[in-house]
């Protein structure tokens, strides 16, 4: 990476409406459902950007902001209905987004992959203002949708080890993508930090209360952890299932290497979560001998021995005898009472 100058700039975490497609039909209409919310979100941009200022250089929009998550569609069925391409017409709508209004837009949602046509992956994409793709992080652990770990070897081969904790070094500071309950896994974004990222663009859709709840005191703690910002941005409410609308809303907020909520929404969509971010404070911290300087201080060598000993949670369980497979509705839960099972006989719990 090269050592850019360290810009501040304003960042918003846009809390946007999410429109589900579950009850549409047909891929052509969930697809026009899409184009509506993007059409939408371009809108929502354009107004905050008015308000604000022509400093907001990095926007994050929620998690699968354009279609929700599946609700009993099998994988087959989701893929076709939710899931976008590299190279299509959404990902081409949003690059202009981020080319007309020279920003950083930091994508979340379902996409295809040419090298592997039996599954979708949850993917985090930020588009530069050139409308260049620049990163690519594919959600790792994930409790009903197929993850790069599920295939691994295969994954590898196609991308490559600096595909699994992708930064990209960018106008806006080195960054990197945490998709949604992600959040609660300190070594997501551990292992991001190591590599340099600055900024955790994070999109989430998840239950938010004026009580802590687990997420939020994550975002605090993985900020404080490695001397980052947390950019979170939470869907404003969801619309086109049976769940209450307001029950994955509000808390989309800002958070500064000290863990300090720098700017907090309420609920419903809004652009009140935007705040200034400073990557120089983030490179003084990080360069500063002090015990506060967590990052400098990890014995990641002592983990990596401890670690490389534990058996939890398997590799390559959508792989069979050299073939991806399609995961069955039960899979996910399937694999799951199988690890606690195993966990249990060995005494772990």
């Amino acid at each position: 990476m090269t050592d850019t100058p360290a810009p501040a700039y304003t960042a918003l975490a846009l809390q946007s409406l999410c429109e589900a497609v579950n009850p549409c039909k047909s891929p052509e209409e969930a697809r026009a459902k899409m184009m509506a919310g993007i059409a939408r979100i371009r809108a929502e941009i354009a107004s905050s950007i008015a308000f604000i200022g022509p400093e907001v250089k990095l926007v994050v929009l929620p998690e699968y902001a354009l279609t929700g998550f599946p609700m009993g569609e099998s994988a087959q069925e989701w893929k076709a209905k939710a899931a976008i391409d590299a190279d299509g017409p959404e990902f081409e709508a949003l690059a202009k987004i981020a080319s007309d209004f020279g920003v950083h837009l930091a994508w979340n949602g379902y996409e295809t992959d040419p090298h592997f046509p039996e599954l979708y992956f949850q993917g985090c994409v930020v588009i530069d203002p050139s409308g260049k793709q620049v990163l690519r992080y594919r959600r790792l652990i994930s409790m009903y949708a197929p993850s790069p770990y599920d295939v691994l070897d295969r994954y590898l081969d196609a991308y490559g080890e600096d595909a699994l904790f992708p930064v990209a070094d960018t106008a806006v500071g080195r960054l990197s993508a945490i998709a949604s309950e992600e959040i609660l896994y300190p070594e997501i974004a551990r292992l991001h930090a190591v590599k340099g990222a600055e900024v955790f663009v994070h999109s989430s859709s998840e239950v938010s209360s004026p009580l802590a709840t687990p997420k939020n005191i994550a975002k605090q703690a993985r900020a404080i952890e490695n001397l980052a910002y947390v950019v979170s941005a939470n869907t404003g409410g969801m619309t086109g299932t049976p769940i209450p609308q307001a029950s994955a809303d509000r808390g989309s907020k800002i958070v500064d290497p000290r863990g300090i909520i720098l700017a907090e929404a309420a609920s419903g969509p809004s652009m009140c979560a935007f705040a200034e971010v400073d990557i120089a404070q983030v490179r003084r911290l990080r360069r500063k001998t002090a015990m506060g300087n967590l990052l400098a201080r990890q014995p990641m060598a002592l983990y990596a021995r401890e670690y490389a000993r534990a058996d939890i949670h398997p590799e390559g369980s959508l792989m069979k005898d050299g073939e991806v497979q399609t995961p069955a509705k039960s899979f996910y839960r399937d694999r799951q009472t199988a690890v606690i099972e195993a966990l249990a006989k060995r005494g772990v719990i």
